[in-house]
């Protein structure tokens, strides 16, 4: 099928756009020069951390490009179709364009760290694996097979309502979202938020201000908060409010695959 091959073919060629010959160390050095103890903290005071500018804006455009590529994706999902606002969002197929296997990748260890940390504070149990592919490994023996990685595209009137994203029985406790988008020329509105929702109080909410290229860091349901006597889970989550004018594109990505 000589279209199907085209189709492919120009999705690499997309991909291999973001990349150059000494890019690829370059997404982990990228990651690894911030300051993690002060992400770690801001995560524990706050429920999430900025990294200013990630992606350049060659890369954002590039990457918000794919989306109209067919056969980069597994599947695209109607947000009012599931009640989970407006607008829409694909996942990507395996294999994940490079630079997002390679952001995946560059993450996982960090965050993991400070997952792990959480789960002492919290009295869990359960440790994760100091590299990607081996959590990986325990994911796909569960039957979550299907990478999770999606690009999320916003028009005017959409939103996000407010959620988890949950796909199974492994989930890793922390995702990412790189904002691709100009705010203030691409689209206005859209404002990434968060809830977390302490025991026998009122939900608090945080409204995280990003830049085209801005990542945000967030938990995926629970994060551990110190009391007075022990620490104690809240619970977290987040949405997108509603666009006013233009588009917002998103790269969303998360670190446990989705049962099969």
């Amino acid at each position: 099928m000589i279209w199907r091959s085209v189709a492919v073919d120009s999705v690499r060629m997309s991909a291999r756009t973001l990349e150059t010959a000494d890019a690829r160390p370059a997404k982990n050095r990228r990651v690894d020069c911030r300051d993690w103890e002060v992400a770690e903290r801001e995560l524990n005071a706050h429920g999430c951390a900025v990294l200013s500018n990630l992606l350049d804006a060659t890369e954002c455009g590039a990457l918000a490009d794919l989306y109209g590529q067919e056969e980069a994706f597994r599947s695209r999902v109607a947000m009012a179709r599931h009640n989970f606002g407006r607008g829409e969002y694909k996942y990507f197929s395996d294999p994940l364009p490079q630079i997002v296997a390679e952001l995946r990748t560059a993450f996982y260890p960090r965050l993991a760290e400070i997952a792990n940390h959480w789960n002492e504070a919290s009295g869990a149990r359960e440790r994760f694996p100091t590299t990607h592919k081996s959590y990986l490994d325990l994911c796909h023996l569960a039957g979550q097979t299907r990478p999770t990685p999606l690009l999320l595209k916003y028009g005017v009137g959409d939103y996000n309502c407010l959620h988890q994203d949950l796909y199974g029985e492994h989930v890793f406790p922390l995702q990412v979202a790189i904002l691709l988008s100009r705010p203030g020329s691409d689209f206005t509105g859209g404002e990434f938020a968060l809830t977390e929702q302490r025991p026998r109080m009122q939900s608090r909410i945080e409204v995280v201000p990003l830049l085209q290229g801005d990542c945000v860091i967030f938990p995926v349901r629970h994060r551990p908060l110190r009391g007075t006597r022990r620490s104690y889970s809240v619970t977290m989550r987040h949405g997108v409010s509603r666009i006013r004018s233009g588009h917002r594109m998103t790269l969303g990505i998360i670190f446990h695959d989705a049962k099969s």
